[in-house]
């Protein structure tokens, strides 16, 4: 039984990698990419809720968007399915992943616009933020990086985008019970948030054994 389960939990697995991505390797505690939207929405829980969903389904969009701009129109190679076998336009990759993103982000403002105006309500004030959140670019870097298949880029997309919302509603619920605790005055504000995310972050530093 236990050589069953380390053969469906090894590295290359893609419980695997759903689960280093949304524990292990966490994106925002473990590399801290997004802080920006995650200091300054987590003040409401209600507010990371409706961010965290948001970030959720860009990244289920663009990581496996990106995989395959990757590896049919920008690596080495890689257009060789059009007759160039020594093309490399890996050097125009930051600019055509952000291209994507802001892309996919305009694509899905629009469409919950149309299709669900209450959501779109809830989120639409989130949207935008998603297009300069560095931890959109960064889940499609690391899959270029990891080498992932089709599969595992995916699944990244999913794990990765789980962890950041899981982070930043953590957050914005501590931060909520802090109203009514005593916090010295000069650590107020961005000062015990900081510290706290250092907590929060060394907690999950445990899943590391798994």
């Amino acid at each position: 039984m236990t050589a069953t389960m380390l053969a469906v939990f090894n590295d290359d697995s893609l419980p695997s990698v759903l689960l280093k991505a949304v524990f292990v390797e966490n994106i925002l505690l473990s590399f801290f990419l997004g802080m920006c939207s995650y200091l300054a929405v987590s003040k409401r829980v209600d507010s990371a809720v409706g961010l965290g969903v948001a970030v959720v389904f860009v990244q289920v969009l663009t990581v496996p968007m990106n995989w395959a701009l990757q590896n049919y129109v920008l690596g080495e190679g890689a257009l060789a399915w059009a007759g160039i076998p020594d093309s490399d336009l890996s050097y125009l990759q930051f600019l055509t992943f952000i291209a994507s993103i802001a892309a996919v982000v305009q694509v899905v403002e629009m469409a919950v616009d149309k299709f669900s105006p209450k959501l779109y309500a809830a989120l639409g004030i989130f949207l935008p933020l998603i297009a300069v959140n560095c931890a959109i670019l960064g889940g499609s870097l690391f899959m270029v990086e990891r080498k992932y298949t089709f599969a595992q880029a995916l699944t990244y997309g999913v794990g990765s985008g789980l962890g950041w919302a899981l982070a930043i509603v953590s957050m914005a619920t501590i931060r909520w019970r802090m109203r009514t605790a005593h916090v010295p005055g000069p650590l107020k504000g961005l000062g015990i948030t900081f510290i706290t995310t250092g907590l929060v972050a060394m907690a999950f530093m445990t899943f590391s054994g798994i």
